[in-house]
């Protein structure tokens, strides 16, 4: 099938690499412009764009969908379908309408719920132990189009949102082919999603990050996982943040933040414990607990506690 790919971000490229191994014509791949990164601010091309030139592929990246520009350059083009991974960008009606098989997007949670920016991180930070894949319909609203195919799998209780965002990159990749193959048998089905089930997602931002020690230890576990690599769940002990990367929900209680062991490094909630696994304290790289507590020499769990 001749095919207009659309994504940005790593998420996105087990499926353009998928869709060309399976004898697909993608002729165009649309993603967001270059940004700069790191220190030098050096100009860095998304990832989607690298696996695009690496595989031959004209590669478009406009500032906005809105001017007409990118409908000229779809019209020339005339793809059957197009498919859409983590884009960033909402289409305007014209390019949605275009296709013939329409626009697939593939977004990554059980539609209707978790619709929106962050449906990976979100799952995790609300304690949920399954997740999955849905492959749907565009239309003008935000992930509202009507569902063609779903994947479900299970979320593991220690598994972070960068664990869980590779895994299910993979199953969208597998779902955007077999959403391709039933289009060509002519054996797709639609199912409208049910509105009063929804639920939206927002972007993820700093403010998040503050771990607040007054609440229940699987709470405070599941936001250090949801927000595994970024913006990261962070502490402040002796006046210092710490980002804390993994725990695990502990036994024990004392006053919330209260360090009641170092070794395992277990710190107090407002019900229960966690175990702190691994941590990245301000200026350092990530270390495991048992590195940052060697480094705290003489310490004793009656100075020390987060807040």
């Amino acid at each position: 099938m001749k095919i207009i790919f659309m994504g940005t971000p790593d998420f996105a490229v087990p499926c353009l690499k998928a869709i060309i191994k399976d004898g697909n014509e993608v002729a165009g791949v649309f993603t967001r412009p270059d940004k700069p990164k790191g220190r030098g601010y050096t100009l860095t091309p998304p990832p989607v764009k690298v696996c695009a030139v690496e595989n031959n592929i004209n590669v478009y990246q406009p500032e906005t969908l809105k001017d007409g520009k990118a409908f000229e350059i779809i019209s020339e083009i005339s793809p059957e379908m197009i498919i859409v991974a983590a884009y960033g960008k909402i289409l305007p009606k014209e390019i949605i309408d275009f296709p013939r098989y329409g626009c697939i997007n593939i977004h990554a949670s059980l539609l209707p719920e978790y619709r929106g920016a962050s449906p990976i991180q979100q799952a995790i930070l609300d304690g949920r132990t399954k997740t999955g894949v849905t492959a749907m319909y565009m239309d003008e609203g935000l992930d509202t189009g009507d569902m063609l195919m779903k994947t479900e799998i299970d979320i593991g209780e220690n598994e972070t949102a960068d664990e869980l965002h590779d895994r299910l990159s993979a199953v969208g990749a597998e779902l955007a082919v077999d959403v391709i193959r039933a289009f060509e048998n002519g054996t797709v089905k639609r199912e409208k999603q049910d509105d009063s089930k929804s639920s939206y997602t927002k972007m993820l931002t700093k403010e998040m990050s503050k771990i607040d020690f007054s609440r229940p230890a699987l709470q405070i576990h599941n936001q250090v996982r949801g927000l595994n690599s970024w913006p990261s769940a962070s502490a402040m002990l002796n006046g210092k943040r710490i980002k804390i990367h993994r725990t695990a929900v502990s036994k024990g209680s004392g006053s919330p933040g209260q360090i009641l062991s170092l070794n395992p490094l277990v710190v107090a909630c407002g019900e229960g414990a966690v175990e702190i696994v691994e941590l990245q304290p301000e200026g350092k790289r990530k270390m495991s607990a048992e590195a940052f507590v060697n480094g705290l020499r003489n310490a004793v769990t009656d100075d020390l506690k987060f807040s």
